[in-house]
């Protein structure tokens, strides 16, 4: 009889291809020490998100500034290629990156890998 193991299934990335980019699924933590990209993980609902801790006060859009600016930096493309879709003021938010979709996808894919 032949093996047949399977490995674990391959999670769902934290974002998927839109038009013109691609739309990121975010869980940012505001007042952290320092802003940078803590990984990957699942929202309430099992769905994979981007877990990002913001260094801002979520206070008069502060931290979805600083979020557009870590973002922009960590994906090589212009802050005004970044922008909140949805959840301005929830934790939890949709975020349209502009570029070319695959290459957005690898370089999101190598900054989970380290």
């Amino acid at each position: 009889m032949a093996d047949h193991a399977f490995g674990p299934a391959t999670p769902a990335p934290p974002w998927r291809d839109a038009p013109g980019g691609v739309v990121i699924a975010v869980r940012a933590t505001p007042r952290a020490a320092r802003s940078r990209i803590a990984g990957a993980g699942q929202d309430a609902d099992g769905r994979a998100v981007l877990l990002v801790r913001i260094a801002a006060p979520p206070a008069e859009g502060a931290a979805n500034a600083a979020l557009i600016d870590l973002l922009a930096a960590a994906l090589a493309v212009r802050k005004r290629d970044v922008a909140v879709q949805s959840g301005e003021t929830a934790r939890n938010k949709q975020v349209h990156v502009a570029g070319d979709a695959r290459a957005l996808g690898e370089r999101l894919s190598a900054l989970l890998t380290g």
